[in-house]
This record gives structure tokens, sequence and C-alpha cells, in this order.
């Protein structure tokens, strides 16, 4: 399976993983009103779509996002969407919109930032589309149901900050993997 597969595939399982488990506010160290479990998973897909762009260039970028989009909202509507809930509705809708446009945001960004030094094009894209798709998905998954969606947004996007920074270490190491495999499969890497 070659790499475009594999990124879109994990894009997909974090976009599931992470839309179930921001339906639960860490409830230790009173983080309940500030924090879920989805701020925690969700800033890997800013890694995702940045390595994708750093090896196959902006338009097989956009394609993973597309294809991670369908995988992880097909998913999330049959395996953690409650129909019955109309929370769980919003959070599918949210993070579809949220998901489209940040990352969409993240491709264009890193793209036009790419050949500055290695960290700059991934730091700026992961906290900009941070910013948008908190944004997007708390206001449409939480606005006016009783919800402390504001300080969970704010919350998330403190955690989403740190990530993007954290992530900066598997990108740095996996720039020399993506590049030997493709130029191993006849691909010139666009690093």
């Amino acid at each position: 399976m070659n790499l475009y597969y594999k990124l879109s595939i994990m894009m997909g399982f974090i976009v599931l993983v992470s839309n179930y488990l921001v339906q639960f506010p860490i409830q230790f160290l009173g983080l309940s009103e500030i924090l879920t479990y989805g701020a925690f998973s969700y800033p890997i897909t800013f890694l995702i779509t940045d390595l994708a762009n750093r090896a196959y260039g902006k338009t097989v970028a956009i394609k993973v996002v597309y294809t991670g989009f369908i995988i992880g909202i097909l998913l999330t509507l049959f395996v953690s969407t409650n129909f019955s809930d109309i929370i769980s509705i919003r959070i599918a809708i949210g993070s579809g919109i949220a998901f489209f446009v940040a990352q969409n945001l993240d491709v264009q960004i890193f793209d036009r930032l790419r050949k500055k030094v290695w960290f700059v094009a991934p730091i700026i894209s992961s906290i900009f589309g941070s910013i948008t798709d908190t944004f997007l998905f708390f206001s449409i998954a939480f606005y006016s149901t009783g919800i402390p969606w504001v300080t969970l947004a704010i919350g998330d996007l403190a955690v989403k900050f740190l990530i993007a920074i954290l992530m900066l270490v598997p990108f740095r190491l996996l720039l020399t993997k993506i590049k030997d495999y493709t130029e191993s499969s006849g691909y010139k890497a666009n690093l």
C-alpha cells in the first residue's frame, strides 16, 4: 500500500477517534469545563496533512484530506453518531465542516511556506488550521446547548497548540522516511 493510502486511512481513523472522544470531558483536575479527550487526538490530522503536503505537494495533500474526510465522516456517522441525540448529530456536522475548512486552509498555508526553514510551514499552518477548526467545530456542535463550548474551545485550542509544537518532532523524524519511501516507489519527494 502506498503512502497516500496509508495517510488517508490514518486521517479517517483519527477523525473517527477524535469525534468519539470529544464527547467526553476530562473529569479530573477540574478540567471538565475546559477540555475533552478529543483535543489530544485531533491535532494529529495536521501532522498527516503536512506530511502528505511535504511528500507529494498540495494537490495530493488535498486528496488525502478529501479521502480522510470521507472515511472519517462515514465512520463517524455509522460508528459514533447517535441519531436520536441532537448533540451527536451536531458533532458529526460540526466535525465535517470544521475538518474540511481547516485542513484545506492548512494545505494552502503549508504550500505557501514550504520553502522556509523546515519547521515554519507545519507550525504556522497547524496553528491557523487549529484556530479555524476549533471555532467552527465548537460553535456548530455546542452553541446554544448549555454545554460550555467557549471554555471547551479555549481549552481545546491550548492543547492543539501544544500538540502542534510536539508534532514537530515526529514531522522532522518522518521527513527522511518519507523521502526514502517516496523515492523507493519511483516518486520524487517534494521536500
